[in-house]
């Protein structure tokens, strides 16, 4: 059955986590939001999902970074400082008593309407924030063996109708895509931009190997129509520490289908090998060497920077 990389296992655990709402630690069956909420009337918000190790948010500051710029962009007062957010986020995990195989969602939506209606002006109260953290891995099969990919009809969108850049709640353009990539009995969905290029996944980031010159050689989109990732930066970072040539640019599908070996970033899973597209088997239908080793380095850049907080 297509699962996708967010698939994991059901951990009975998550059954009786504390949900940060607003301020309180809350059981999951009485943390809620209001209907009149801008982020359930209109998709109005902006989101983080962050990975937690050692029982530290993961590249925390990289999120908080993105969170910030987006809450900028839509004019949406956060009405916490990154220092309360921080807090937040640590009275949560420890509310839980979580330390491993443990990701959380930060959410911030504009806060509760008068009426349900798109102007801004609107709004009555301030933001509202939600954290949730779950007991939640990927399988295991997920990292060894991989996934496949769909490409799907449903394009990116360009800046001047909904950036892509943006981490906002309103996901529809993800959705689609995903619907239509699972229909097709894939895994997740592979999108092109607005000129029929390579962009990037419906939940993750794309990339591929490709032998030029004599090396093999990471490609990933040049970056215009797809979320500024932080997994993805923090591959290409480690691309470029090790002696590993990466690229953004534009590529087809061509390319693609002959390239030796694929994979996907993402918060979540981190680095996940892509075995088929569109049916077609990419390199040896196995997770090649530059997958396994960018999976090892980015493993070791994620517990630097979770034992540089503890």
């Amino acid at each position: 059955m297509a699962t996708g990389t967010q698939h994991s296992a059901d951990d009975p655990r998550n059954d009786d986590i504390l949900i940060w709402v607003n301020g309180e630690l809350k059981p999951r069956a009485q943390a809620v939001v209001s209907v009149f909420d801008s982020g359930f009337v209109l998709g109005d918000g902006v989101w983080e999902g962050i990975r937690v190790a050692n029982g530290h948010p993961a590249f925390l500051d990289l999120h908080l970074d993105r969170l910030f710029e987006g809450a900028k962009a839509l004019m949406l007062d956060v009405g916490m400082s990154r220092d309360a957010l921080t807090a937040a986020i640590y009275d949560t995990i420890r509310g839980n008593d979580m330390t491993d195989g443990v990701h959380l969602r930060l959410m911030v939506t504009r806060g509760v309407k008068s009426t349900p209606y798109q102007d801004p002006r609107a709004t009555v109260g301030p933001a509202t924030v939600v954290i949730i953290a779950e007991h939640k891995e990927a399988t295991p099969a997920t990292i060894t063996d991989g996934i496949t990919l769909f490409t799907t009809h449903v394009r990116r969108a360009t800046p001047d109708t909904l950036d892509p850049k943006l981490n906002a709640h309103s996901k529809l353009n993800d959705i689609q895509a995903c619907i239509q990539a699972y229909t097709a009995g894939a895994d997740e969905a592979l999108m092109l931009d607005p000129h029929g290029f390579v962009a990037t996944c419906n939940s993750t980031h794309f990339f591929c190997v490709v032998e030029r010159d004599g090396e093999s050689q990471v490609w990933t989109s040049d970056g215009r129509f797809c979320l500024g990732g932080i997994t993805r930066s923090n591959v290409l970072r480690v691309c470029r520490e090790n002696g590993i040539t990466a690229r953004e640019t534009t590529f087809s599908l061509t390319d693609v289908y002959s390239a030796s070996e694929a994979f996907v970033t993402g918060t979540f899973a981190g680095v996940v090998p892509v075995h088929t597209i569109d049916g077609r088997t990419i390199g040896t239908g196995k997770r090649g060497p530059v997958v396994e080793r960018l999976q090892g380095l980015y493993g070791e850049l994620l517990r630097a920077d979770v034992a540089a907080r503890a």
